[in-house]
């Protein structure tokens, strides 16, 4: 799918507008009946304005998921790997307990079980949230905390998962012994790997 960027002209507050009518409705309605007509509607901006900014709904919501102050993060410097991975678990943790932005990640995921534009828009989005978090293991290779050739991602998609398994599914709080035992095992994991002898040919 061809990026389409954010739009130059309209301004930082328009834009936010047009993202979080974006969202709520897809919170709201779904996937399905999202439309250009519908967040025209509900952020007072003229349709005409927002096709010719976004000419259809995917790059729309592409957009709104990546640029929305809803959906941001802060980045994590800790200090320490664990740290980080703390700081993190708790933007995840606070994203997934608002009501109104956990509706998001609950409409987007289900619309993208069932629509492969939709599953696109949100493996780009957690495209986006890695890559913003790669310094975070640059870092922890430097100071000794991950080998050079640790891959990441697994860890990554291990934490989300669990926190994601605990709030959306299980619809149990994350208290803080939780994220602490989880952040434990992770780290402890990570911490082995960076012990074991390089392996020929990697």
């Amino acid at each position: 799918m061809t990026r389409n960027p954010a739009p130059a002209g309209g301004g930082p507050r328009r834009k936010a507008e047009i993202f979080t009518a974006t969202l709520g409705l897809l919170a709201a309605r779904g996937y399905d009946a999202l439309t250009i007509e519908g967040v025209a509607q509900s952020s007072g901006v003229n349709k005409t304005t927002i096709y010719r900014w976004w000419p259809s709904k995917s790059e729309l919501l592409r957009d709104a998921l990546l640029h929305a102050p809803a959906m941001q993060f802060e980045d994590a410097d800790t200090g320490s790997l664990r740290g980080d991975l703390e700081a993190i678990a708790g933007q995840v943790q606070a994203l997934l307990s608002d009501e109104r932005r956990r509706a998001v990640v609950e409409s987007a995921l289900v619309g993208a079980v069932r629509h492969q534009a939709m599953r696109e828009l949100v493996v780009s989005f957690l495209d986006d949230r890695f890559g913003r978090h790669q310094p975070v293991f640059e870092r922890a290779v430097q100071r000794g905390e991950l080998p050079p050739d640790f891959d990441p991602a697994p860890l990554v998609d291990a934490m989300a998962g669990a926190l994601w398994m605990r709030v959306l599914v299980r619809r149990e709080p994350v208290a803080a012994s939780f994220t602490d035992d989880l952040i434990g095992l992770l780290t402890d994991g990570a911490g082995r790997a960076a012990q074991r002898p390089a392996q020929p040919g990697r």
